[in-house]
């Protein structure tokens, strides 16, 4: 994967993460579910333009944008053409299990990083990441060997155009936030 896999629409973009391995310092797993946000969309931290806040939105494609949910868990992006980004919602995870755990403090692998705060807890994402590019340390981004038969479905946890088929997920998979 390289910058120009990001600088896409973004709906393609996080269709096509499923099934990606993403680490965090070596700590992660494989992409089973994504959403994604345009600028003209009303759900989206880009529609009313750009703030101090979501920059990291409007930067190159590839960048990562950090955001802090109702003040209370980080959410992971990736930024794809101006002003839209792929939030990773879910990962099934593959490397540095224990670790995740201890920063979950659970022991049941499958809701280790089902939902968007889950998962930047148990790899340990926060703000002093935003802006900085998934193409490089500490990130690791590794597209699938085989694209994984996915679904797709609304978007979960927002108010504004959450009838959008947005949400992409890997059929089947026991690691998601919510059945698709």
């Amino acid at each position: 994967m390289d910058e120009h896999f990001f600088a896409r629409d973004v709906v393609t973009v996080a269709a096509g993460l499923l099934g990606a391995r993403m680490l965090v310092n070596g700590i992660g797993g494989l992409i089973v579910e994504t959403e994604a946000y345009r600028q003209d969309d009303e759900a989206s931290h880009s529609f009313r333009g750009q703030t101090a806040g979501n920059a990291a939105m409007f930067g190159e494609p590839g960048r990562v944008y950090i955001y802090r949910s109702y003040g209370l868990h980080w959410c992971f992006n990736i930024v794809c053409e101006r002003g839209s980004a792929v939030l990773i919602r879910a990962l099934e995870p593959t490397h540095g299990l224990e670790t995740m755990m201890e920063r979950r403090a659970i022991g049941e692998p499958r809701k280790l990083c089902a939902g968007p705060g889950n998962l930047c807890k148990a790899l340990a994402i926060n703000r002093e990441l935003n802006g900085l590019s998934v193409l490089a340390d500490p990130f690791s981004l590794t597209p699938p060997s085989e694209l994984p038969v996915s679904a797709s479905g609304k978007r979960i946890g927002i108010s504004k155009a959450a009838e959008r088929p947005w949400r992409f997920a890997i059929k089947g998979s026991r690691y998601l936030s919510r059945a698709i």
